[in-house]
């Protein structure tokens, strides 16, 4: 495989994980919702591991650009 290649599988891959990771905040939020969410920091975890990732996702379209 080559540089390309293996940087679009990476991207892919990462849009999937920031796909799951915004369904989790949202499962986090409807459990803090209803009251049913002991750990509240949690939300605040997930949405900075959101931001890692398209920060991430954007600093490699930036470099291989």
């Amino acid at each position: 495989m080559s540089k390309k290649q293996i940087t679009k599988v990476e991207s892919v891959d990462m849009k999937g994980q920031v796909t799951k990771a915004r369904e989790e905040l949202f499962q986090l939020k409807l459990e803090h919702s209803m009251r049913k969410l002991k750990n509240t920091r949690s939300i605040f975890l997930k949405r900075k591991e959101i931001a890692n990732l398209l920060t991430n996702m954007h600093m490699k379209e930036v470099t291989n650009g």
